[in-house]
C-alpha cells in the first residue's frame, strides 16, 4: 500500500469537504476548488478526516494513489493558506506593472508584454521588480509564475531576466581578448 496515499488527510475548522461519486469539492477561506478522481480511486471524509482509498492493486492504480491524496492534501492546503510564489526582475530598465487583469512586463523587447492573469490568482508588484503570484490553487499559481519567468529567464552572462526570489544563476565568464 502506498505509504502517502494510506495517511489521511486532517481538516481544518474553517474547511468544508464534500464528496460526490468521483468529484471533491474543497471549499475554506482562500476560496473554492474541484478534483475529479479516477476511477479506481475512491475518496470519503470520515470524522474531520479525508480518507483516499484504492479498488484494486495494479501497477496504476497504485501509482495514482499516492497522486490522488497529495492532490486533495494541496486542496486543502490552497484553502486554507494558499501557495505563493515570488518573483525578481533584473536588468537596467526591466520593469511590471498590474493594469486590470494582465501583468505588463517592459523586460528589453520592442514591445510590452502582457500576460493574462488567471482567476482567482491575485499578482501584486513592490518596487516594481518584485512580482508576488498568490492564489489557493499550487497547479495555477506554479503554471503561472513559470510562464512569466519563461518570457526573460535569466542568462548566465549578465544575469538580467525574471528569476525566482532566491534562486541561484550561475554566471558564465565573458570572452576576453587575447594578446
Amino acid at each position: 500500500m502506498s505509504r502517502i496515499g494510506r495517511q489521511p488527510i486532517e481538516l481544518p475548522a474553517k474547511v468544508k469537504v464534500t464528496v460526490a461519486g468521483q468529484k471533491v469539492s474543497v471549499e475554506g477561506p482562500k476560496g473554492k476548488l474541484d478534483y475529479d478522481a479516477p476511477a479506481p480511486i475512491k475518496v470519503a471524509t470520515k470524522d474531520g478526516k479525508v480518507v483516499v482509498t484504492r479498488t484494486d492493486e495494479t501497477r496504476q492504480t497504485r501509482a495514482l494513489h499516492g497522486l490522488a491524496r497529495s492532490l486533495v492534501n494541496n486542496m486543502v492546503r490552497g484553502v486554507t493558506e494558499g501557495y505563493v510564489k515570488q518573483l525578481e526582475i533584473q536588468g537596467v530598465g526591466f520593469r511590471a506593472a498590474v493594469q486590470g487583469d494582465k501583468l505588463n512586463l517592459v523586460i528589453g523587447y520592442s514591445h510590452q508584454i502582457n500576460a493574462l492573469i488567471p482567476k482567482n490568482v491575485k499578482v501584486t508588484v513592490a518596487d516594481n521588480t518584485k512580482v508576488t503570484i498568490e492564489g489557493p490553487d499550487k497547479q495555477v499559481v506554479g503554471q503561472f509564475a513559470a510562464s512569466v519567468r519563461s518570457y526573460y529567464p535569466p542568462e548566465p552572462y549578465k544575469g538580467k531576466g525574471i528569476r525566482y526570489v532566491g534562486e541561484q544563476v550561475r554566471r558564465k565568464e565573458g570572452k576576453t581578448v587575447q594578446q
